[in-house]
């Protein structure tokens, strides 16, 4: 089983400190989010652990690998993939050749390697039948599904979710939630952060709440409903699941 810590982490922007000491793991096969309100320091978190943004200080490990210093493609090759809320497709290239494109960047893997990773993706995530549409032609469920499977390409062992609810109906909403646990069954540890509290707290494992800079609550989601601070701070005294 592998692990990818944060640990200690920091940042600041001119004198503001926007991130103060936060540390948080996720395991194998473990579903965690990461949340918060607005302008908290979540985001810039999430950044730090995938390598968008350098930490000040602390560090990042897979296992005992520290991959604090790695740009973002050092980190996928250590095991870290990622999904952005933008999409991450090429419009112009079919779903069968956005998922070869990043096939292609794994050097151990053939021709027919390729080949073979990339009808098992295809099958996978239920997207053969439109393996020739044009990205530019998918609706937001598919192209999500394609993302993914793009993401899964690499060969992670855990992949990170930014907003992975954000701007998709209810119906990809259900379709997004059965592809985490999909992961979680396939062994990947999956950190989700997203705006979408309830959709995030109710198929998280754990949480991490952040406020003002720094981690004011971990557990799991009856936890976390329970803990007063948070309710003042962040979900109201009223949220239920």
């Amino acid at each position: 089983m592998a692990t990818l810590k944060a640990q200690h982490l920091a940042k600041s922007y001119k004198s503001r400190q926007v991130v103060r000491d936060v540390s948080l793991s996720i395991d194998s096969g473990q579903i965690v989010g990461l949340l918060g309100p607005n302008g908290a320091g979540k985001t810039t978190c999430f950044y730090m652990i995938v390598g968008l943004v350098q930490a000040d200080q602390g560090r990042v490990l897979i296992d005992d690998l520290d991959v604090s210093h790695q740009p973002m493609h050092g980190r996928a090759k250590a095991g870290i993939g990622y999904l952005p809320q933008e999409a991450s497709i090429f419009r112009k290239l079919s779903v069968a050749d956005n998922i070869m494109a990043i096939l292609e960047t794994r050097k151990e893997l053939d021709k027919a390697g390729r080949r073979k990773e990339l009808e098992s993706l295809l099958q996978e995530f239920h997207i053969s039948h439109i393996r020739d549409n044009l990205g530019m032609s998918l609706s937001g469920g598919e192209r999500r599904r394609v993302e993914i499977a793009r993401a899964l390409a690499t060969n992670p062992k855990f992949i990170l979710l930014d907003e992975p609810f954000a701007g998709v109906d209810p119906i990809s909403v259900g379709d997004i939630k059965q592809i985490i646990h999909h992961l979680k069954a396939k062994g990947i540890g999956v950190l989700i952060t997203d705006h979408n509290v309830r959709e995030t707290l109710d198929i998280c494992e754990t949480a991490y709440i952040v406020n003002d800079g720094q981690l004011i609550a971990e557990g799991d989601s009856a936890t976390i409903l329970a803990n007063e601070l948070v309710k003042e701070v962040y979900l109201g005294h009223e949220f239920r699941l």
